[in-house]
């Protein structure tokens, strides 16, 4: 495909796709290697043409390189980007490079561009209203051995799960905060202890467990899952950097709830890969609570997120969501929204939960 020709593919491809945030910082996909390359160029080239020290030097320059290996029953590209990896395997549609470019455009990481373009099919564009994939069966899956370097092992035990729709999730620091927000009706809520493990630590995940079970609601426990563990939690919740850290077959075994954390396509599927009982998608809004790996997803990119994996596993939004914003999340189709200062810095938290409920209740008729 000339570069002509591809430019008016991605172009076709892209205006089916609905309005999008303008890129700021756009890619400039080349098939050729330029000359000198640097952050924003993104190099696609056939593993049988790639010397690694050349690969090394892109890459150290800043570019991401996209090294393409073609097989009879899949193709497989591995992106180098950053100092990471994404490896992705599937059917490659005949024009994924216009797709990628076009997904590219709007505003999407490269990595999450090129899972987006492995589940493109010509002839989408000719449908507006079903032009974004949406067929989890058309995405591509993650290869290699789960248990290997970089990839968490699959427990041979499933996780326990938990309801479809988990309604209001406050995400809380301390347990007389959870105390609080259980006592105030809600059942669903998350300890996110800035402690280190420590008898105190352990003590106040005890007390959450406790509460848990008068109140009879679900109790998550953030990071900690030793602790969890040993106080019957209802479940733990891991972010993408504690995913390789965690013993995944000793939470299982315990009969516990995993949920995942998650900032676009390539960490869903990583996550759905391990089938936990639900997958956290965020973060919606800027937030100040921690720092984000990622810009703020916003509510169309959620949409989206929400038709790919609706009735497939329970999904949590997350991430600067407030009584302002929580309509629109939940008009998105999204089954439960974790909140953090919109109950921890309320003026009057209890009324605050009851408002953030009253919500939940209009989408539930």
């Amino acid at each position: 495909m000339s570069g002509t020709t591809l430019t008016e593919a991605a172009r076709h491809i892209r205006q089916s796709l609905g309005d999008w945030p303008q890129n700021l910082a756009p890619w400039h996909i080349h098939v050729t290697p330029p000359a000198a390359p640097n952050s924003g160029d993104l190099i696609v080239v056939a593993e049988s043409a790639l010397p690694l020290p050349q690969l090394a030097r892109w890459v150290a320059h800043g570019a991401a390189v996209a090294v393409v290996e073609r097989k009879t029953a899949a193709s497989r590209i591995t992106l180098h980007l950053g100092g990471a990896r994404y490896a992705l395997e599937g059917e490659l549609p005949d024009d994924w490079l216009a797709a990628l470019a076009a997904f590219l455009d709007c505003g999407f990481a490269p990595h999450d561009a090129l899972t987006l373009a492995f589940a493109w099919r010509a002839g989408d564009e000719e449908k507006p209203s079903d032009a974004w994939p949406v067929d989890l069966a058309r995405f591509p899956h993650i290869p290699g051995h789960f248990g290997a370097a970089g990839l968490p092992a699959i427990p041979a035990q499933p996780f326990a799960s938990c309801p479809a729709r988990l309604g209001l999730y406050p995400v809380l620091p301390t347990a007389d905060w959870v105390e609080r927000a259980l006592d105030c009706g809600v059942k669903t809520v998350q300890l996110r202890s800035k402690q280190p493990a420590s008898p105190a630590l352990q003590h106040e995940i005890e007390r959450c467990v406790q509460a848990g079970r008068r109140h009879d609601a679900r109790v998550f426990i953030n990071d900690h899952w030793r602790e969890a563990i040993a106080a019957g939690a209802y479940g733990v919740h891991l972010g993408q950097e504690d995913i390789g850290k965690a013993d995944l077959s000793a939470i299982a075994c315990a009969g516990m709830r995993l949920g995942l954390s998650t900032h676009g396509y390539y960490e869903m599927l990583l996550a759905w890969r391990l089938r936990p009982s639900y997958i956290a998608l965020g973060a919606v809004f800027p937030t100040t609570t921690k720092a984000m790996p990622t810009a703020p997803q916003g509510l169309a990119r959620l949409a989206r997120y929400v038709r790919l994996f609706d009735g497939v596993v329970p999904l949590v939004a997350i991430g600067g969501i407030d009584s302002a914003t929580l309509p629109a999340v939940l008009a998105t189709g999204a089954g439960s929204a974790a909140v953090v200062r919109a109950v921890t810095q309320a003026d009057d938290p209890a009324q605050t939960i009851a408002a953030l409920q009253r919500e939940f209740q209009k989408f539930q008729k």
